[in-house]
């Protein structure tokens, strides 16, 4: 029996070793590839102002490998290619920002599984004039009544609307265009400042406390353009402002999500820090459902 069991032992090897020869034997699965994840946008998705800096980007665009897309692609092992640039408008997407930038759009291609942006922020230079023009007034009146609000009343509002949206719109359908595999994602800008005047702010956001109210809604304005042009591009929407609330650029270092315009701890100012990015991350890992 020992015997007998033996020979049948050894004319299964050779069954087996006869098929490997002939090329019978069933392939060993080929591993996941990751994911090909693309980041658009601009200084807020290039965290601009956060080091360390890219080694392989523009000086120009400021981009720190401790952004968003950096925490997303680390934490689900997609293979990133970022493009993102700080002050990027919607226009960078397809053309070329700075010398030697090649339009963002180019990183695109039909293998592409992700895309993540934010974008809007810098067309009609919204955020920059808004806290330029409303700290410029804030200073002039040492922080009392709303200057700025009686000064420009509904034009940041309007150019949103008449600009930035169709803008954003025509943005996010070129990517669709030119990636029409991949999960878009365009995130809204968490809160820059509080919903009312806080005490001890104006030292780091010098705008008057009539004022504060003011430039909260001109952000609500545009974070609420994003997402319609979202929801019309069949965009995934990453809505900050629930998460974002708290942490303001007038809240205190370690809880804040976005540097103030003195006093802070990026050399860019009002921008988001490394906490703020990580958070950022976190929402999008949510929102897309791969958290």
């Amino acid at each position: 029996m020992v015997i007998h069991a033996f020979k049948k032992r050894l004319a299964a090897v050779a069954v087996a070793t006869g098929a490997a020869v002939f090329g019978l034997t069933v392939p060993a699965q080929a591993a996941p590839q990751p994911l090909p994840y693309v980041a658009l946008g601009d200084s807020y998705s290039a965290a601009s102002g956060v080091l360390p800096l890219d080694p392989t980007a523009s000086l120009l665009c400021a981009r720190s490998t401790a952004n968003y897309p950096h925490v997303l692609a680390k934490r689900t092992g997609a293979a990133l290619k970022d493009v993102t640039c700080g002050g990027a408008q919607t226009k960078d997407f397809a053309g070329s920002q700075y010398p030697g930038v090649a339009p963002q759009l180019d990183a695109l291609g039909t293998d592409t599984g992700l895309v993540t942006m934010t974008i809007g922020g810098n067309d009609n230079s919204t955020f920059i004039n808004t806290i330029l023009a409303c700290a410029t007034a804030g200073i002039a009146s040492a922080g009392q009544g709303h200057p700025c609000t009686s000064l420009y009343g509904d034009k940041f509002a309007d150019d949103i609307d008449t600009k930035t949206y169709p803008a954003v719109k025509a943005a996010l359908q070129a990517t669709r265009d030119k990636a029409p595999q991949a999960r878009v994602a365009i995130l809204g800008y968490p809160w820059i400042m509080p919903a009312t005047a806080q005490t001890g702010c104006f030292v780091k956001m010098p705008i008057a406390s009539g004022d504060v109210p003011y430039v909260r809604d001109i952000q609500t304005h545009l974070n609420r353009a994003v997402q319609r042009a979202a929801a019309e591009t069949g965009a995934t929407y990453v809505d900050l402002s629930r998460a974002s609330e708290g942490h303001d650029a007038c809240q205190a270092s370690g809880v804040r999500w976005v540097e103030p315009a003195l006093f802070g701890t990026n050399f860019v100012p009002v921008h988001p820090n490394a906490l703020g990015e990580s958070a950022m991350a976190d929402l999008t890992l949510d929102a897309l459902g791969l958290g």
